[in-house]
């Protein structure tokens, strides 16, 4: 199931000043808010966004526009592709724009976005380093309500541009497999969200945890590099259902390692075949 490995990491973290600057221009980025409240509170991301946003950005939903929920594969199976570009041109992306994405603070949904139209083939996207908060923090305008209606895009999903693997691919992988749930997740001692605790076995764990600063904003490339000392091209990564694994790839390409398959259905899949093992400890 590999695809081409992606090219090398590039300019995709911007500073709010620079997307300020950005907006002014004659041609604006289309800017898209993935702000979500994961697993606990799914509907609570549109709340936050209307309560307040940037000027012009538009809100996608992780769990309806940036997933397919009634596909097999997990919690978050990626999206069909046509469905998937539908979305984006319902927000107005266009293939003469860059594409600015962003949540409340860490990249969660963000580098899920990212993910998906960097594997779509899309030439510019880049992400708000630290969110909606790093916005705010710098005193920029913000809008209330919801977001305001924009012309059709013309936003074209190609083939797929990213590696990935599933279940039936992971018995085979002779690379480390990286595991970047907490780890009292990891180790099963606690699962909040699935109904199994555990890991695949052979993974190792890496934390996505150590990818950010205390405000959410990622760590400079040298410290992911760092972090991520040990991941090599080939590797994979998973997570509880893809989209968090989706955000430490951002990370790792932010370090210029480039390459690393996603298991996109992750533990949330894995587990929903009895007959795979699990690992505990």
């Amino acid at each position: 199931m590999d695809a081409p490995d992606a090219l090398g990491a590039d300019m995709t973290l911007i500073t709010p000043t620079e997307l300020a600057a950005m907006m002014a221009s004659p041609t604006p980025p289309v800017v898209l808010d993935m702000r979500w409240g994961g697993p606990a509170a799914p509907g609570s991301g549109r709340a936050e966004f209307e309560d307040g946003h940037i000027p012009r950005s538009q809100w996608v939903s992780t769990d309806e526009e940036l997933a397919d929920l009634s596909k097999p594969g997990g919690r978050h199976p990626l999206p069909d592709r046509d469905a998937f570009q539908a979305a984006m041109r319902r927000h107005g992306v266009r293939q003469d724009r860059p594409v600015v994405a962003l949540d409340g603070a860490e990249s969660l949904s963000a580098g899920r976005l990212w993910w998906l139209l960097t594997d779509a083939g899309f030439p510019e996207v880049l992400v708000l380093d630290g969110g909606f908060a790093a916005w705010q923090a710098a005193g920029l305008p913000v809008q209330e309500g919801p977001a305001e209606p924009v012309a059709t895009g013309d936003a074209v999903v190609g083939p797929p541009q990213l590696p990935v693997v599933d279940a039936a691919d992971i018995a085979g992988v002779s690379r480390n497999i990286w595991d970047v749930r907490t780890p009292e997740r990891f180790r099963g001692e606690t699962e909040p969200i699935d109904p199994v605790a555990g890991h695949v076995p052979g993974a190792h764990n890496l934390s996505a945890r150590g990818a950010h600063r205390p405000d959410g904003r990622f760590k400079p490339a040298d410290e992911l590099q760092r972090v991520f000392a040990d991941v090599r091209p080939g590797d994979v990564v998973y997570c509880g259902s893809g989209v968090t694994a989706s955000q430490v790839l951002l990370a790792m390409h932010i370090a210029g390692i480039d390459g690393v398959r996603l298991y996109p259905g992750s533990w949330s899949d894995w587990i929903s075949d009895p007959s795979r093992p699990v690992a505990r400890g």
